[in-house]
């Protein structure tokens, strides 16, 4: 099986330790958040925590796509993180990419980046609406969200769990996470709000956000607000929608 290897300049030297952390990753290091989709596991190096993400294989038809013709969730999260740091969008910082492939077919990859101690995740923000500093925090975010779609940054996967936040005194810092959706270029209004959905449905938060966002963009406050509830309900019907199908497709899981 053939590896492709890319480590950023500033850790080359520990390309040894890399290696043998990917090596040994089903055996060592350890177990991190939540394991359903992809696994993620801790190593210790020196003073720091390195963070390694290990991506499913995909299915048939996608092992034969990423072989080919697209770039690996593994390779996007590593060019993508690099591409948030030139902007000064604050990410893990990025440390390397692994990939394995045969002949014909992509099999596993892993994305390594400097692990990250935080405060919280957007997702407290929906689970408590008496957090600390709540609106407070939820207006930074908002203008953090600004800055990205002024940076010209589509986060496609712009959702709770995949905002980290630190908070210290007043200041509150936030940091992009789970990178490999993301489009570049010019966003106009309607898909900068569209890029909200995913993030709440209380409604009184999509009322706080539609201020904050109003006031820095200049548009009127009931547009904003009309439109960001929309398109959040539009998602929310649809997220729904697809898992009521699944259950009924996959009733044969709960029956067991």
């Amino acid at each position: 099986m053939n590896r492709v290897r890319k480590i950023q300049n500033i850790f080359s030297n520990h390309q040894n330790y890399f290696d043998d952390i990917i090596t040994n990753y089903d055996t060592s290091g350890e177990s991190y958040g939540n394991q359903d989709r992809n696994s993620l596991r801790l190593f210790k190096l020196g003073d720091h925590t390195v963070n390694v993400k290990s991506f499913k294989i995909p299915n048939v038809i996608n092992q034969v796509a990423y072989r080919f013709f697209r770039k690996s969730k593994a390779q996007r999260s590593f060019e993508y993180a690099n591409r948030l740091d030139v902007l000064k969008i604050g990410t893990p910082q990025p440390i390397a990419y692994y990939e394995y492939k045969t002949a014909f077919l992509f099999k596993k990859s892993y994305y390594l980046s400097l692990h990250l101690d935080y405060d919280l995740t957007y997702r407290e923000l929906t689970t408590d609406l008496n957090y600390p500093d709540h609106e407070s925090i939820l207006r930074a975010f908002t203008r953090f969200t600004y800055q990205l779609h002024e940076a010209g940054v589509n986060f496609l996967d712009h959702s709770p769990g995949n905002t980290l936040i630190t908070t210290e005194n007043d200041d509150y810092k936030f940091y992009l996470v789970d990178l490999n959706r993301m489009e570049f270029g010019q966003l106009d209004i309607k898909a900068r709000i569209k890029n909200f959905a995913k993030l709440t449905i209380h409604k009184s938060m999509i009322e706080v956000m539609s201020d904050e966002y109003s006031k820095l963009t200049g548009e009127d406050y009931n547009f904003i607000f009309d439109l960001m509830w929309k398109y959040t309900e539009e998602f929310q019907n649809k997220f729904h929608r697809k898992r009521r199908i699944k259950n009924k497709i996959m009733f044969w899981r709960a029956a067991k």
